[in-house]
Formats: C-alpha cells, structure tokens, sequence
C-alpha cells in the first residue's frame, strides 16, 4: 500500500497537528514494513525540506505560495494532483483541511470542531468561509478519524455525517514523558525558566480580547506579581523537565479534541486537575480531578489538596501514570492502519 500524507504540519512540531503527523508517520513506518509512505510537502521559497523524517520515507515537496490562499490551494488543488502523479493508494490529510475531491481513497483526522462550536473563532468571514469549505470537504472524504467520543460526537452534529464514518482513534504522548527525573539536564532546563512559585506556560497574550481575558489586570488586582511568572514559549524537548518539577498541573479549558497536556502532565507523575468538559474525561479517567469550568472555588480547592495533602498527590501520581499507560503511539497508527486497510478494501 502506497500512503500519500499532507505535511504541511511536519515542520511545525510545537503544534499539535505537527505533533500528530510525525508521530503517526513515525510509528507507521516502524511497524509496517509492507507500507510505502510519501510527504507531500507544501514548501515556500526559501523555506527547510522537512525535517527529522525517517529514511525510507519519501519526500515530495511542492511550491507554496504564501498566505491562506496559497494554503487553500494547496489543500484543494495541488496535494490531490500529487496524490494522483505519485499514484498513491490512499491519502490521509492528518488535520481538519481535506480536498473537496480526491483521485484515490481519503481519510481526514478532525482533531476537533471548536471553530465552529466557539463562536469567537468565527467571527470573521475568512474564518467563516473556511469553515464552511473544510466542513464540506470533511463530509466527502472516504473516513473520518478523530481523537475522542466528545469529538465525534461533536462531528456526527456539527458536520452531519453518519457515526460509522467516523472513528475514534486516541492519540498518545511521547516516551520522553516519563518520572524519572535527568538531574543535571532538568536542574539546567528549569534555570533557564527562572521558574518561581505559580507558571503560566505558553505566550503571554498581547492583549485581552473575545479570546482571552484581561490576565495582566487580574494578577495586578489580586496583587500576585511576584507568586506568578509567564514562562513563554516552552521548547518541545523542555516540556518533560517542566512538567516533572510540578507538584500540581491545571488545565481548566472548555473545548479540546483530546487534551495532550493532561496526558503528558500524568505520564510524568504529576497530579492533574482539569475540566469535565468535552474530551478530557476520556484522557484522565478517575485518574485526576475533573471540574466545571466555571467553578472556581473548587478549582483553586483542588489544586491546593495536590499541593498540600501528599496522601493525595501520591495516589493520583500513581492513578495517572497507570491510566496514561493506556495510551500508545503504537496502538494509535495500528488502529489508523485499520482505517486505511478497511477504506483501500472496499
């Protein structure tokens, strides 16, 4: 079987798509022997050949013009063409951006609908217009896979498909998460975070808007200035050494395909307390706290019990690493390999 991907993630691993993408191509090719795979590659002038891909996976890069429309026409135009020139068996195009037509079976992963379920997300025409493509498109393609039941559900509703179009595939986190701590490579990691007593991880908005609140005004108001610290952009190949030095993980958000964070928190023994909504019951199990998200109280109640109460946080490093345990890149791509082999089957 010939695999024909869009990467048009792979040169972007701090994102989730991207993330998605190699590992999936990654633990296909380990595992698959009688798999040919080829990247099809978006490339703007200038702009790195992919990175990091395994050597007996084939590399086919296209120019890309710049912008959401040379986007936009790559997902339509130029990545089914190639799929047809390198006479592939079946394509897959690993995030939520298919063609309207393919010349060869098509499977579609839709991590999740948020922009069309948060209304914030489309409120401009272009993020309209795109929605209403890429939900056609979703619609035509041979197979859906996505990340969690909350998600197909979201998708038989939102996307008016049928259920047994969809499958529901999780996703996994990397061997680099785990408890056992590298001292000296840790210890040098956190320094260069300058890490004090509460982290914000991830970059600090501009300023507040539709999406995201008045953070800066609020730490100002509850007079936390020096409890709280925006660490930034965090590299990919620091987040373990993160994540190992906490003693508490929150991840109170409202829409989420699967939740990686959750699950890379877990895998590195460290106490999780979360949403109940959409997905991340799936990923955390009883394995941590769920809450609403509104609840604020009993939000800042749980953090503060995995902080304090070591009989706790002891029982939910044990629960979470035992529950991350369910989840494997090897069973994500051989359970993918599935779709494909049921898709090119009929």
């Amino acid at each position: 079987m010939h695999l024909a991907i869009n990467a048009y993630f792979w040169n972007r691993p701090n994102t989730g798509s991207g993330q998605y993408t190699r590992q999936l191509v990654y633990h296909l090719d380990r595992l698959v022997r009688d798999l040919e795979i080829t990247l099809i590659y978006p490339q703007l002038s200038g702009q790195h050949i992919p990175q990091d891909v395994p050597p007996d996976v084939n590399i086919k890069c296209l120019p890309l013009s710049a912008g959401h429309l040379g986007k936009v026409y790559f997902e339509q135009i130029t990545f089914p063409r190639a799929c047809r020139n390198i006479g592939a068996d079946i394509a897959h195009v690993p995030y939520w951006g298919s063609p309207l037509q393919s010349p060869v079976p098509l499977v579609v992963t839709v991590h999740d609908v948020t922009t069309l379920i948060v209304r914030e997300y489309r409120r401009e025409i272009n993020a309209r217009l795109y929605n209403a493509l890429v939900s056609a498109s979703a619609k035509a393609a041979g197979h859906i896979i996505t990340d969690s039941q909350a998600s197909k559900r979201d998708i038989v509703n939102h996307l008016a498909v049928l259920e047994q179009n969809v499958t529901v595939i999780y996703l996994a986190a990397s061997l680099a998460y785990k408890p056992q701590q590298e001292l000296l490579v840790d210890m040098t990691i956190l320094k260069k975070y300058d890490l004090p007593d509460l982290v914000l991880a991830g970059r600090k908005p501009q300023e507040a808007s539709n999406r995201y609140p008045d953070y800066e005004g609020l730490i100002n108001k509850l007079d936390l200035e020096d409890h709280i610290h925006w660490a930034g952009y965090i590299d990919e190949e620091d987040k373990p050494a993160v994540y190992r030095a906490a003693s508490s993980f929150a991840f109170v958000s409202r829409n989420e395909g699967f939740g990686l964070p959750p699950l890379e928190a877990m895998s590195c023994g460290v106490p999780v307390v979360t949403s109940n909504c959409s997905s991340l019951p799936e990923v955390i199990g009883d394995a941590g706290f769920t809450l609403d998200p509104d609840d604020e109280r009993q939000i800042a109640g749980s953090i503060i019990a995995t902080i304090v109460q070591e009989d706790l946080a002891a029982n939910l490093r044990q629960k979470g690493l035992a529950q991350a345990a369910n989840f494997s890149w090897e069973k994500t791509a051989t359970e993918t390999l599935m779709v494909y082999d049921q898709l090119v089957g009929q």
